[in-house]
């Protein structure tokens, strides 16, 4: 009988595809070892193969096993140098220019909301720190007018303020402090309305406007007739004052310039102001300085009687005080005395308003600002030193017109008025009854003034509080 020839289970664990022996054309029996006896188990049990993996020791028998796929770590732990290198050398330049515009993109929008927020912030704390100093202001208003007992004043409303001026449609000058409208109450007489403006320095402007003409009766200052308080809007309603103010009289520019008005009218002008400004000083109950006396603050009525005006700068002390403080400087370029500048030169008095005065007498003289940058010629740049040269050398003071032997004394007395009123120090200036006196006595009797500083004190000094 034929023995049966075991068949060979590829699936035993012990064996694999390197372990199938290749099959060879002339096979070669051996016969079996005289002292070896086979067994049926020995008969199955397989000669053991070692395994290699090389593709060559595959026999065309060997089923095909798929290939283990190597394992992909996660997206996120990719660094940007792997993405790099495994991308095309195409997209790696487009792939570094987004992350630059990303990268950039966020750091100006974080940049930009920084600001947006520090903006509102500090808009906001300062519509507070606003609020807060306009009601402190209103509550100081009131209980000023209350203790001063300048509510005798009439006190209108701003809905009949802007009636009156027929909603502020006639315009008739601007101020450092606010515009000034015409007005027609119901009275029917033509009334000035000052309308302020909106800062944090009004409310001290409407106190010195009130504190100070509430206190003067004189015709040669302006007369307030009411105010208009209501929060943060407030107004104060003056005479009205036919021919505005002295500045565009005097200026050589416009349809109304210096020829306009004579030397007789100019002269009184100056003698109308003289005397107004002496009332301030000695004339009040309390002392008052104006600090801002210059031809734009000078009104004048139907008749040219001057008036002096805007009282924003004020100052109210007693009369037996001659020296002042101030935290600030005061007044108008061109205008403000050199000791309001520096200490050093002397203390601030009546005498500061009295140098203003004469800047402003000089420029009736010479129908011009007391600087003219634009001048051809470097002396005439300072109108003082220039009309000092001519008159020292007795020449005409006014060489552009044809005057009369009166008119000439007139401009040769006022003259010497101005320039002894812009001396340097205080000490030697005159006061405003001197200037009066000065300016209404004989003129032989007036003496040669000293040269006074040859540039704008505005200019040359530095401003200092020491």
């Amino acid at each position: 009988s034929e023995t049966p020839i075991p068949r060979i289970l590829l699936s035993s664990p012990s064996l694999s595809p390197s372990s199938i022996p290749k099959p060879t054309p002339s096979p070669t029996i051996l016969s079996p070892s005289p002292s070896f006896s086979p067994s049926p188990i020995h008969k199955l049990a397989p000669t053991p193969i070692s395994f290699s993996p090389t593709p060559s020791s595959l026999s065309p028998l060997s089923p095909s096993l798929p290939p283990i796929p190597k394992s992909t770590p996660p997206r996120s732990l990719l660094s940007p140098s792997s993405i790099s290198k495994s991308l095309p050398k195409g997209s790696h330049r487009f792939w570094k220019r987004n992350v630059i515009i990303g990268v950039t993109c966020a750091i100006l929008g974080g940049f930009i909301i920084s600001i947006i927020i520090c903006y509102f912030r500090y808009n906001s704390l300062t519509l507070m720190v606003k609020f807060c100093l306009t009601t402190k202001s209103d509550v100081n208003i009131e209980e000023f007018l209350k203790d001063h007992g300048s509510v005798a004043l009439k006190r209108y409303t701003f809905s009949e303020i802007k009636k009156m001026t027929n909603s502020f449609k006639v315009k008739l000058g601007q101020g450092g402090f606010g515009a000034v409208y015409k007005g027609k109450p119901t009275t029917g007489c033509p009334v000035a309305v000052k309308l302020l403006n909106v800062s944090k320095r009004n409310g001290e402007e409407f106190i010195n406007e009130v504190a100070s003409i509430s206190r003067t009766s004189h015709v040669n200052i302006v007369t307030l007739l009411g105010f208009c308080l209501e929060g943060r809007k407030k107004a104060l309603i003056y005479e009205f004052m036919a021919n505005g103010s002295l500045d565009k009289f005097i200026y050589n520019r416009g349809p109304e310039s210096i020829a306009s008005l004579s030397w007789e009218n100019l002269y009184q002008i100056s003698i109308g102001t003289a005397r107004g400004l002496e009332y301030l000083h000695r004339g009040c109950n309390t002392r008052i300085l104006h600090f801002d006396i210059k031809p734009h603050n000078i009104l004048l009525d139907e008749n040219f009687c001057p008036k002096i005006s805007d009282f924003g700068l004020a100052k109210l002390c007693p009369r037996k005080e001659s020296i002042i403080s101030l935290s600030d400087t005061r007044g108008t370029m061109g205008y403000v005395a050199p000791e309001m500048c520096n200490r050093h030169f002397g203390g601030i008095s009546n005498k500061s308003d009295v140098y203003s005065y004469g800047m402003m007498l000089l420029e009736m003289v010479g129908g011009r600002k007391n600087i003219n940058a634009e001048a051809s010629d470097t002396s005439e740049i300072y109108f003082p030193y220039l009309v000092y040269r001519r008159l020292e050398e007795d020449n005409n003071l006014r060489p552009d017109q044809v005057m009369t032997m009166e008119e000439n004394d007139i401009v040769r007395r006022m003259t010497m008025v101005g320039l002894w009123c812009i001396q340097t120090f205080p000490n030697d200036r005159p006061t405003m009854s001197g200037v009066v006196e000065m300016l209404e006595g004989n003129i032989n009797s007036l003496e040669m003034p000293p040269k006074p500083l040859f540039s704008s004190p505005t200019r040359s000094v530095t401003c200092s509080f020491s």
